[in-house]
């Protein structure tokens, strides 16, 4: 009887040790929130946040760099006697928005009240400087350092783009777990595109403290500590003279300036007008200050050389030229009359051949060239014929990079349109239509739309005889880095190259006898290019030119677009030359042309 008794109570002493022991194994090993409480008093977590990569110039100048500023973390559990007075005294505040500052943290999602949560953020090297002596007096708050983003010039914004902390909205749609609530991330321009090289990688530091909340040293010496990983400098394709120079010429007008090699598809400036200050987009103040920006009715955060669409004008006529010597509808020799019966002119001309008609920017000539390229005769029905001339316009003409994004590494690129048989059904709703019904987009007008920076590509595409590679912004990723590799590609058009030469030759009869020989021909240098000007109505045209120089072994090509400023040849032409002499030879010859920009006389 004994015995049995002994078993029992030796059977429960086991039973209640192995579940005393599973118990503490779930405590200790399984679950580890017991273990977090008990260390939240005794160590302390910090990020160590990553330095975020450099970004410069094409001759290594600095554009953006890295600044120190502080977040003041809270603990809420940990704060003890606290005179908000003297807090407000500290942190110049208001006792309404200390009040509201708490109350805002209390609701944040990631509060916890033993755990470190943002307070303030973004306090610069001065308010650290005020407070660091009296952080002490408020236990439970600590100093996190980090790092913002400074800039050597107030140039290139809308091209770099700006940093702020990720919103609410993107966290929840990142799958990659790599972000987390206070993380900064880029929201435009280079900063964006190239995120995942510029962030780096965080880190993070555990330490001791006493109960007074004194550091006292590294948690197992550092053992579980990580180490941030640094972001990749990246080499900007841009030079930043030229890009500060496009600014000054483009200053208190609307437009654009975009500057590309030919020969490597680098972006050399690229100016949005108007802009604003990158600066205003860092520190504390940012939110005010991007309210303010966002608001402003001239659109400064709209990047105009990839997101302004307009019809491109008659420097679309070169275009119109090419497909046309591609289809074999006409030569190099081909006379049209200059019929303004049929559309109207401009200038003292009659019966140009192809060059002459592309110097003088004859309506009727294009007029022409696009019925013989429409209406070949593979049908004897007038709508079906104009349909198959259409269809193999629009594949020509697509070839160039007009209609669709060309991919530059920027986000939010506009794609431009190039109308087919297709958009036409869909804009005559199913009803026939045919070349007098579209005519306009001869001479660049009508359905045709371009973004500033397909018209750039444009013109290096012919100073290439033929060929572009896709434009981009950056040269090198890391100390001995590349571009991307889809920024390597050479692509080219359906066009053979010997009717780039006719091209070339007509666009320096432009500038040297025709439309642009007041504002655009150089001493030194022969310049080809081609003036615009884009109907926007019931406002005035805007000015356009293309260019590129030298006609032999090009460096440079480039668009202009200034809005509401009338014929190409004086505003676009004038901006245009300026920024290949500032390029070429590293200041301009003419300061009389430079003033007359400066001047803005044009602007209606």
């Amino acid at each position: 009887m004994n015995e049995g008794r002994k078993e029992i109570i030796q059977i429960t002493f086991v039973l209640v040790g192995v579940i005393f022991l599973i118990k503490l194994f779930f405590i200790q090993v399984v679950d580890d929130r017991y273990a977090q409480l008990a260390d939240s008093n005794a160590i302390l977590r910090e990020v160590d946040y990553p330095v975020r990569g450099l970004i410069k110039d094409r001759n290594g100048k600095l554009i953006v760099y890295n600044t120190p500023e502080f977040d003041l973390l809270i603990i809420h559990k940990e704060v003890k006697g606290f005179d908000s007075t003297r807090f407000c005294e500290v942190f110049a505040m208001t006792p309404a928005d200390l009040r509201l500052k708490f109350n805002e943290l209390k609701a944040k999602r990631e509060y916890s009240p033993v755990k470190p949560t943002i307070f303030l953020t973004q306090l610069s090297t001065l308010d650290f400087a005020k407070i660091q002596d009296n952080i002490d007096e408020f236990q439970g708050f600590y100093i996190q350092a980090r790092t913002t983003r400074a800039y050597r010039e107030h140039a290139a914004a809308n091209a770099i783009g700006y940093v702020s902390e990720i919103s609410k909205d993107r966290l929840s749609r990142d799958k990659t777990g790599i972000y987390k609530q206070g993380d900064y991330i880029g929201q435009s321009g280079i900063e964006a595109y190239y995120e995942e090289y510029l962030r780096g990688q965080r880190g993070v530091r555990f330490k001791y403290r006493n109960v007074d909340g004194v550091e006292k040293g590294s948690f197992r010496n550092g053992a579980i500590d990580t180490l941030s990983i640094p972001g990749q400098d990246i080499i900007s394709t841009i030079d930043l003279d030229l890009q500060s120079y496009g600014e000054y010429l483009l200053k208190g007008k609307s437009g654009s300036i975009i500057a590309i090699e030919p020969s490597t598809g680098e972006v050399l400036a690229m100016i949005s007008g108007p802009s604003y200050d990158p600066t205003l987009l860092t520190g504390r103040h940012y939110s005010s200050n991007f309210v303010l920006i966002s608001n402003d009715t001239n659109k400064p955060l709209f990047n105009r050389p990839l997101m302004a669409q307009y019809r491109p004008g008659s420097i679309f006529k070169i275009a119109q030229a090419m497909v046309a010597l591609q289809e074999g509808v006409i030569t190099e020799q081909t006379r049209i009359r200059c019929d303004r019966s049929i559309i109207d002119c401009h200038g003292p001309h009659s019966n140009e051949d192809l060059r002459g008609a592309i110097t003088h920017s004859c309506n009727p000539y294009f007029h022409g060239v696009l019925r013989r390229m429409l209406n070949q005769g593979v049908s004897t029905n007038t709508f079906d014929d104009t349909r198959a001339g259409l269809a193999e316009w629009s594949k020509h003409i697509s070839s160039f990079g007009f209609g669709a994004r060309l991919g530059i590494d920027l986000p939010n690129e506009k794609g431009g349109l190039v109308p087919d048989p297709a958009y036409y059904d869909r804009a005559y709703g199913g009803r026939p239509w045919k070349f007098s019904n579209i005519y306009s987009i001869a001479i660049g007008e009508g359905e045709n739309l371009v973004v500033p920076l397909q018209m750039a590509n444009f013109a290096a595409t012919i100073a290439n005889k033929g060929f572009y590679i896709t434009p981009h912004l950056v040269k090198a990723i890391g100390a001995t880095g590349k571009p991307l590799p889809q920024f390597l590609e050479k692509h080219y058009t359906t066009i053979d190259s010997s009717y780039f030469r006719v091209a070339a030759d007509a666009m320096e009869k432009v500038v040297e006898e025709g439309t642009g020989q007041y504002r655009a021909k150089l001493k030194d240098v022969i310049v080809c290019g081609k003036t615009g000007s884009v109907q926007n109505e019931p406002r005035p045209d805007h000015s356009v030119f293309i260019a590129f120089a030298p006609k032999n072994n090009p460096k440079i090509a480039v668009s202009v677009y200034v809005e509401f400023s009338g014929q190409g040849a004086r505003a676009a032409a004038s901006i245009a030359s300026l920024m290949i002499e500032k390029y070429l030879y590293g200041a301009t010859k003419r300061p009389q042309i430079e003033a007359y920009v400066l001047r803005g006389e044009f602007l209606n």
